[in-house]
């Protein structure tokens, strides 16, 4: 019996080292470069799983469907102040930490966590038009200039997947803010976005090879397609629109549920390191607040108006929020944008 005993208490003790040692990482896809996490597992011996998911509210879902096991997720900013509401995130004093001395505190955007107790900024950058200048045959400046010279050849472009990102398109081209809930402005929007259909070759996240494959002109996307542009000058571009655009910027929040609280937070102090974020941002080619890492980047990223945009082209973009029960109306509109033939 003795011995029974014991061999359940060693295989306890092993299966708590082993939980000790791991870390669950759930993250949008592709939006971290696997050098960060190997470096992360080196250095600490930390095992890292990476699961990954396509938006917001599919990560929501499947935390609040009773998903267990996710230690670090990565939130939008209107989206960690849903999770806030709901009692889903850890506070880990990251604020606390020497290397929160990095950040830029105009990157603390989340009402819910105003001093960064909770969260970490992560990364940011803008949504705007990646595009073939082979297939347009010129640069394009903004959306008017995009949807006129389509028109007029005969060509096709996508859109997001996604009900605010492209319903803000439609807001913006009619002078409304990106968080209006305004019945008639949200009308306007969508009747704006439904004149595009005809154009619209899909609603896709998966845009970046449809664009430099030249099966369409160009594509509604993320500021990480500057990768793509990096590696083919000449015939592709990315641009934040004249008009005015949206801004995504993305936290790393710790799970109230998480298992491995202790190797998440030391993920969090981790991703507070210049050359760690920097080799992130040197892959993702998106914008980051931490501030030394900016000068660790390579020089095209460094000077990129895109990914570093001036004051004048920040003031013109605009970021989501929370908009609470009022978010049902704007799903009502988006599922007319979607049905209109």
């Amino acid at each position: 019996m003795r011995g029974t005993a014991l061999s359940l208490a060693a295989l306890v003790a092993t299966a708590g080292m082993a939980g000790a040692a791991e870390l669950n990482v759930y993250n949008w896809g592709e939006y971290i470069n696997p050098e960060v996490l190997k470096k992360f597992e080196e250095e600490t011996k930390i095992k890292v799983n990476l699961s990954t998911y396509s938006s917001n509210e599919e990560m929501l879902a499947k935390i609040q469907g009773g998903a267990t096991g996710y230690d670090i997720v990565f939130p939008s900013v209107h989206m960690q102040d849903i999770m806030a509401k709901l009692d889903l995130l850890e506070k880990t004093d990251i604020n606390k930490y020497e290397g929160f001395k990095n950040i830029d505190p105009s990157f603390l955007r989340a009402k819910s966590d105003p001093g960064g107790e909770y969260c970490l900024p992560y990364a940011w950058g803008s949504v705007g038009i990646f595009y073939n200048r082979k297939v347009l045959g010129k640069d394009v400046t903004g959306w008017k200039d995009l949807i006129e010279t389509v028109k007029a050849k005969g060509l096709k472009f996508t859109l997001l997947d996604d009900m605010r990102e492209v319903l803000a398109v439609g807001l913006i081209l009619n002078g409304h803010k990106i968080n209006s809930t305004d019945p008639a402005e949200l009308q306007q929007a969508a009747d704006t976005i439904i004149a595009m259909k005809p154009h619209v070759a899909a609603f896709t996240y998966d845009e970046r090879p449809m664009v430099q494959a030249g099966d369409v002109a160009a594509g509604h996307a993320f500021v990480g397609a500057m990768i793509d542009v990096f590696g083919n000058e000449k015939d592709l571009g990315y641009v934040i629109p004249e008009e005015g655009a949206t801004m995504y910027q993305e936290d790393i929040c710790v799970l109230k549920s998480a298992p491995n609280k202790e190797n998440a937070i030391k993920f969090l102090q981790f991703y507070t390191r210049p050359e760690i974020v920097a080799l992130n941002v040197a892959q993702q080619t998106n914008g980051t607040a931490n501030v030394p890492a900016r000068q660790l980047t390579p020089e095209k990223i460094k000077n990129s108006k895109e990914i570093n945009p001036p004051a004048e082209t920040m003031g013109r973009l605009q970021i989501f929020e929370d908009l609470g029960p009022a978010l049902r109306q704007v799903d009502r509109v988006w599922t007319r944008v979607k049905t209109a033939q």
